[in-house]
């Protein structure tokens, strides 16, 4: 079995890989939580890059060819004798790289630097004066707040290195070796809280890279469309099709490529949001503006069987995973003869499953939890290598209405994970009509700008008084986050009279619930969604 990926040079397998045409950066990630963010801020210059394991070879490297190499944070101590590390011919292969707290660390260390238990660590908004004569800062203010998260520091430069930025307690918090095209910082440029941080990658990309910005979204769904059309040729092609932005892209750039060899399959799992899946019908439907061959299955009861006492959040994904694959098999029968399964996986998908020896933080219903044995030929996966943002943006290339493409994210494997514990139809009732409340209050209120925002109910049950009589119901939690890349989230601000009034409803309106809660937490440490 294949899987097919959208690449900017076209397409590539798992078996023959092709070499990207354009131009590459790639992130080698270290075990460090901000590795996505790292890719998704380059991609933010117009340049394409891949985070890939820290144990990518040297002659895969080679055969990339990237512009520039980006070394992560991570964890462990770079002078450690199982920390994670590289063949120190890396910086001879003439490609410009840039270390990252760790990332940075590692270079010192491997090239002869001395990097120690730092005296005094630092975490959070730091100040550092930068030397602007470095390429990296000619653009920076020569004081500027960065954001720092280290035990570890560079006591000692390598030899032949210059530092370039500093601060009270970290001597070495940037280095440079201009002629050899290395760069490092000690602090993390990738993440919103260091101020000047995206000219700083701008300023590697471009005056060190010397990339020129070819990543542009039409080139990319123009190529796409072309490379889906010449891969299918005459054969037929079934798309998942969920409603959500994700596969609602895919399905639409697959229409665009080949016409009516496309079916969508919908499954109406039970696992919905209240009332979507008459929603999505409407939308992609027979009576919808999409000219789709559109079929709807309903076997919400056969979904709810497969999941009767599984309280485990990966195994309830990998069962939703495997019986949705199980569901499509059986309608390519019903077709007749299709070569290709159209799924709308996302770069976060496939990152957040598991990359190379990185951790699995949570396996997507259609990375992580595939069935080891599919029944077609290949897997198209058109978007696997964007991010949702991106996704968004090839949305609105390929003509998609703004109040599709924008509208809130909603997991593959659905309220299946915003169920904590075993799913039910009960439950799943109560958390719809939680929701449904959630969302309504929200428009009501006119808020907007939300990065994503939902109802789930938690697997704690507590004493209540209601009508002067005891109760021992579930407690509902509300979300609601800003982010824009869904790597990194901070919690929403919503008035207190806003969530008071959804809390009133909620108790009042959904039957089995006594308690509402607000959920603060950010991501990191936590996800979005809450399995």
């Amino acid at each position: 079995m294949f899987y097919l990926a959208g690449t900017w040079s076209g397409w590539y397998n798992e078996k023959e890989e092709t070499a990207l045409e354009k131009e590459l950066v790639i992130v080698l990630d270290f075990g460090g939580q901000y590795n996505q963010l790292i890719a998704r801020r380059v991609r933010e210059c117009n340049v394409y890059c891949e985070v890939h394991p820290h144990t990518l070879s040297l002659e895969k490297i080679r055969e990339m060819n990237p512009k520039g190499i980006i070394f992560t944070g991570g964890p462990n101590s770079a002078y450690g004798e199982d920390s994670p590390s590289y063949d120190k011919e890396i910086f001879e292969l003439g490609i410009p790289i840039l270390g990252i707290c760790y990332g940075s660390q590692l270079m010192a260390h491997l090239l002869g630097g001395q990097v120690e238990t730092a005296p005094v660590s630092e975490y959070g908004k730091t100040e550092v004066k930068v030397d602007k004569s470095s390429l990296l800062f000619g653009d920076i203010s020569e004081s500027t707040i960065c954001w720092m998260s280290h035990t570890d520091y560079i006591a000692k430069a390598p030899a032949g290195f210059t530092v370039s930025a500093t601060t009270p307690v970290c001597p070495v918090a940037a280095m440079e070796l201009p002629e050899k095209n290395l760069y490092a910082t000690q602090f993390h440029p990738e993440v919103m809280h260091t101020q000047e941080g995206m000219k700083m990658l701008s300023n590697f990309v471009y005056k060190v890279c010397n990339c020129s910005g070819d990543w542009k979204m039409s080139s990319f769904v123009e190529d796409t469309i072309k490379s889906v059309r010449e891969k299918v040729g005459s054969g037929k092609v079934l798309c998942a099709l969920s409603g959500g932005v994700d596969s609602s892209v895919a399905a639409v750039l697959l229409s665009k490529a080949i016409g009516k060899q496309l079916t969508c399959v919908f499954v109406d799992q039970g696992l919905l949001r209240k009332n979507e899946g008459d929603e999505v019908e409407a939308v992609f439907g027979p009576d919808g503006p999409y000219d789709l061959n559109f079929i709807r299955v309903n076997c919400q009861q056969r979904f709810y069987e497969k999941l009767a006492g599984i309280t485990e959040p990966e195994k309830k994904r990998k069962i939703i995973g495997e019986e949705f694959i199980r569901v499509f098999e059986e309608e390519a029968k019903k077709i007749g003869a299709v070569d290709f399964l159209v799924q709308g996986t996302i770069y976060p998908d496939v990152i957040e499953s598991g990359l190379g020896k990185s951790a699995v933080i949570k396996s997507h219903h259609n990375v992580g939890g595939l069935p080891d044995c599919v029944d077609f030929k290949e897997i198209i996966e058109p978007l696997r290598l964007l991010f949702k943002d991106e996704v968004r943006n090839a949305g609105r290339e390929l003509g998609i209405p703004e109040y599709l493409v924008s509208r809130q994210p909603f997991p593959g494997p659905g309220l299946g994970i915003r169920i904590v514990g075993e799913v039910t139809e009960e439950k799943v009732r109560i958390v719809q009509d939680a929701d449904a409340i959630y969302r309504e209050e929200i428009a009501n209120a006119g808020i907007e700008g939300l990065g994503q925002y939902f109802a789930a109910l938690t697997n704690m049950r507590s004493v209540g008084v209601m009508g002067d009589e005891r109760t021992y119901d579930y407690a509902v939690a509300l979300r609601a986050v800003n982010t824009t890349d869904f790597m990194t989230a901070e919690c929403s601000e919503i008035p207190f009279e806003v969530l008071q009034k959804v809390m009133n409803r909620i108790i009042n309106e959904v039957k089995g619930v006594n308690r509402v809660m607000y959920d603060l937490t950010s991501k990191p440490p936590g996800t979005i969604e809450f399995e």
